[in-house]
């Protein structure tokens, strides 16, 4: 009996002792979880740099702009493909369309790579709670949402259109599409109306909705400090239709507009290598066959910045909401545009080229230590460059090889450099133009991907004589045409069109990766 009462006293003191390590274990745990950095991840669609931080002359964009003058603005910033599914995929897969072989709407990422592991999905297996408001993957067009990147469900906005006289009973073919309605069906029902200036608040509009519940979502996360959060906001405007409260057309004179001067492609462009931009073409007011007037094109770039201004009051509430809740001096703010947007230029509009208006994008990252804040980057980087850079900022393994580099050494020392070149594709038919842009140049060589290098047609640009891209080079200036086609060269074939089959997609990448090293000096 005495051994028997000993030996309970010393399961006693085991237990005692193993109890005391595990809370001290969980307390140092909860106090590393507190001091992990929380991340704020903000995308807009259709967003080019055309914002009062960017230098634009008529932008009325403070929030934007305080943001910029808070963090690092990256100058020379391109997405990888100039679409939002594709480019979206980028962000969040760290992986470029020519390595998923996905660059329509329609394929879901998964399709190209089934253990896919998320940017999110990487934070989320890290212990953080992950949360999507708004449009963060592309959803519609026959794609989804990715639940498994997600701790809570999607949340979206509703609502286009204010005006009754927009709002059709059956829908819109652009919102039937953007519901995954099928084609069949909606291209058969009416346009929508290509702008919208109603007299409403903010939250009429979905936009204004995805705001106030990002402001929630912060109250809330405030509320448990030892859960860091991955929270994605995604704003659709300045999408099509160019829909904002009259309070925000208000701000601009559409007189003090200046219209493109240069209206038509570039002098010895492939033909094929512009837009013919049916995406605007889907709306009302604009024509379905031939060229904008002046006076639409006026009325189409005042929506597009009253468009711009109203994401930016809805970007204002989410920056104060994590300021009020103290939350600011340890979130990592990223502010992200999928791509940019033709105004015009070229006869042109919309996205959807390898040009310079549809690949240059807003790219700003705040760090809550301040270093660096309010300064410029003239490094060339890309949208693939974020997934790394997050995961090394929080301290998260890479789950597998990326395509992107992390910009930490960048954010933390103004003398650090990226490797001098980004990469961005657009397809025309089976046809895939691969662009590289250094500092000066841009080459884009257009062939069938596998196709011998000798059948590509090619496009060269020099920003520094000729920054408007009014003239292909290539013919000229053979010398920089070989050397940039080396760098292309040098990385991996791309690959074609993935051909989606119904059950694929649904695995999950385990383990650690690093970042590919394909990518060579540049250029000048």
């Amino acid at each position: 009996m005495k051994q028997l009462v000993a030996t309970s006293r010393r399961l006693a003191v085991i237990i005692a002792a193993l109890a005391m390590t595990y809370a001290c274990n969980s307390a140092d745990l909860q106090a590393a979880d507190a001091n992990r950095p929380n991340v704020l991840l903000i995308c807009i669609d259709d967003l080019k740099p055309y914002l009062g931080c960017y230098g634009d002359p008529h932008a009325v964009t403070p929030n934007m702009d305080r943001l910029a003058a808070q963090g690092i603005r990256f100058d020379a910033a391109y997405c990888n493909q100039a679409v939002c599914a594709p480019s979206r995929n980028s962000l969040l897969t760290g992986l470029c369309p020519q390595t998923l072989g996905i660059y329509d709407l329609q394929t879901n990422f998964r399709q190209g790579k089934p253990d896919a592991v998320t940017l999110p999905q990487a934070f989320k297996n890290a212990g953080y709670r992950t949360e999507n408001l708004g449009k963060i993957f592309h959803v519609g067009h026959g794609n989804f949402d990715d639940k498994a990147s997600w701790s809570v469900p999607h949340f979206r906005g509703q609502g286009d259109y204010a005006l009754e006289e927009n709002r059709i009973p059956e829908g819109t073919r652009e919102e039937a599409r953007f519901t995954n309605v099928p084609e069949q069906k909606a291209g058969r029902l009416p346009r929508g109306a290509a702008y919208e200036s109603a007299d409403v608040e903010d939250e009429v509009y979905a936009d204004g909705q995805v705001a106030a519940e990002a402001v929630k979502r912060l109250a809330a996360a405030a509320e448990k400090p030892d859960e860091p959060f991955f929270l994605a906001v995604g704003f659709v405007k300045p999408h099509l239709p160019f829909c904002a409260p009259t309070k925000y057309w208000d701000l601009y004179d559409p007189a003090k507009f200046e219209l493109a001067k240069l209206r038509k492609p570039p002098e010895g462009a492939p033909e094929f290598a512009p837009t013919n931009w049916q995406e605007l073409r889907q709306y009302k007011y604009a024509p379905e066959s031939g060229p904008v007037d002046d006076e639409l094109q006026r009325k189409l770039i005042h929506g597009y910045y009253a468009a711009t201004s109203f994401t930016d009051a809805q970007i204002g509430k989410v920056l104060d909401a994590l300021k009020a809740n103290g939350l600011d001096k340890n979130t990592i703010i990223v502010l992200w545009g999928d791509h940019g947007w033709h105004l015009g230029d070229h006869g042109m509009w919309c996205k959807h080229t390898n040009y310079q208006q549809a690949a240059r994008i807003p790219y700003i990252i705040d760090l809550p230590s301040g270093v660096r804040a309010g300064e410029v980057s003239k490094e060339l980087v890309e949208t693939v460059d974020i997934y790394p850079t997050l995961c090394e900022l929080a301290g998260i393994d890479l789950p597998y090889e990326l395509d992107g580099a992390s910009l930490a050494p960048v954010l933390n020392d103004a003398s650090a450099h990226t490797d001098g070149v980004a990469f961005h594709v657009f397809p025309r038919g089976k046809l895939l133009g691969r662009a590289v842009r250094t500092d000066r140049y841009r080459l884009v060589e257009w062939k069938t991907p596998g196709a011998p290098a000798e059948e590509a047609i090619l496009e060269l640009y020099d920003f520094q004589a000729d920054p408007e891209e009014s003239k292909n080079l290539a013919a000229e200036q053979p010398e920089v045409v070989a050397q940039l086609r080396e760098i292309l060269a040098k990385q991996p074939e791309a690959k074609p069109q993935v051909v989606a089959k119904k059950g694929q997609g649904k695995g999950q990448a385990k383990g650690k990766g690093k970042k590919k090293n394909n990518r060579p000096a540049a250029a000048q």
